[in-house]
């Protein structure tokens, strides 16, 4: 069996440079016995709006419980379509139906593989609520087109921050758009892989308007409003202690890890635009992406092949996502089918996720560039 060189992802190497800050931190939770709540929770809480340029921000359990307590603090349920990409992870939709809403899947921009807004104006209806951009890979989606869309139809806008910790992005105005700053409310997840992750499970809402996140918060728990005074039907969605506070250690490296994905990407776009049958994903002008991933696209009927001899010298690679949500089993019943989003079915047939992590030296980079050289030559 070939020995893998360069993983796809690092934890024990992300997790290595602040392991004695987490285990006080455990100590000091554990000492204190407030494990729901408390002030690491409130802590950690202040300590991400800051970071996102929001005033609020509401822990919870997991990136897919904030998707879905976000939808149902705007007021989305049964009977409601909600507009997002089709080329997103599975839990974007999901989130959707457990509101009782109907998710309708968008095609996406072929440069950027990010939402496209024309088409999701395509798709709205009189039943249409909300949209959900996906800031995929770590690139923020065009959200002044996708804000004037919205205004145009009255829609909500819940921003899927789940990959774009510490995203930016200009508008068309000039002004710096920050991922989880721009619509009304937004959605982060903290999985392990993620640029800000848990060690464990986690997620988070961050919003401008108070009287979403005093929702948020009383759906985390329960519906209450009080101790046993339950003004909705809510979820144990709380996120607990421990996480919180090995996630207010791991924000303080998020820019710096930021940033180092930011270089290895430069080292890794350079080399590999000059590699024939290698096409990369765009950054718009004024885009700052994090990187929480770095695809490339290949022709379709080589990219398993290519796959193959980079898992032969050592390569670890992945796909993001290998099938659209709209041609998953689960959503047969919507009738969207082949065709339906065709951007998004070819661009999944061709894409590769690269190894990407702050730790990734330049070195490593260089022997994944000329491994997919010599599997394309």
């Amino acid at each position: 069996m070939t020995r893998t060189t360069v993983p796809f992802v690092d934890l024990p190497a992300l997790i290595r440079p602040s392991r004695a800050e987490y285990l006080a931190a455990f100590e000091r939770v554990l000492d204190a016995g407030g494990f729901i709540g408390g002030p690491a929770v409130a802590e950690f809480e202040a300590a991400f709006a800051h970071h996102t340029g929001t005033p609020h921000a509401i822990a919870v359990k997991t990136g897919t419980d904030a998707l879905m307590l976000a939808l149902r603090a705007l007021g989305v349920g049964r009977g409601d379509e909600v507009i997002t990409a089709a080329n997103s992870f599975f839990a974007t939709a999901e989130a959707i139906s457990h509101t009782g809403a109907t998710p309708v899947l968008a095609d996406v921009d072929d440069a950027t593989l990010l939402i496209d807004p024309a088409d999701a104006e395509r798709r709205v209806t009189r039943r249409t609520r909300c949209i959900i951009p996906v800031h995929l890979f770590g690139q923020i989606a065009d959200m002044p087109l996708i804000g004037a869309l919205a205004a145009g139809h009255r829609l909500a806008v819940l921003e899927d921050s789940a990959q774009a910790h510490g995203a930016t992005r200009i508008g068309h105005d000039g002004e710096t758009l920050r991922a989880g700053s721009i619509a009304e409310v937004a959605a982060f997840s903290f999985y392990p892989t993620k640029n800000l992750g848990a060690l464990g499970e986690g997620g988070a809402i961050t919003t401008r308007d108070a009287a979403v996140a005093e929702r948020v918060r009383g759906l985390r728990d329960h519906g209450q409003a009080g101790r046993h005074d339950h003004v909705d039907v809510g979820y144990n969605a709380r996120l607990d202690a421990l996480q919180c506070a090995c996630l207010s250690i791991s924000l303080a490296r998020l820019d710096a890890g930021n940033a180092a994905r930011r270089r290895l990407a430069a080292h890794y776009r350079a080399q590999l635009g000059d590699i024939p049958g290698v096409r990369l994903i765009a950054e718009p002008a004024g885009s700052a992406p994090v990187y929480h991933l770095m695809v490339i696209r290949v022709d379709a009927a080589v990219r398993d092949a290519i796959r193959d001899r980079l898992a032969d010298a050592g390569i670890a690679t992945a796909i993001h996502y290998p099938r659209p949500i709209h041609l998953q089993r689960a959503y047969a019943h919507l009738g969207q089918g082949p065709g339906g989003c065709p951007v998004a079915e070819r661009a999944a047939n061709e894409m590769i996720s690269l190894p990407m992590y702050p730790d990734l030296t330049v070195a490593q980079v260089d022997q994944v560039v000329d491994a997919v050289a010599a599997a394309l030559g």
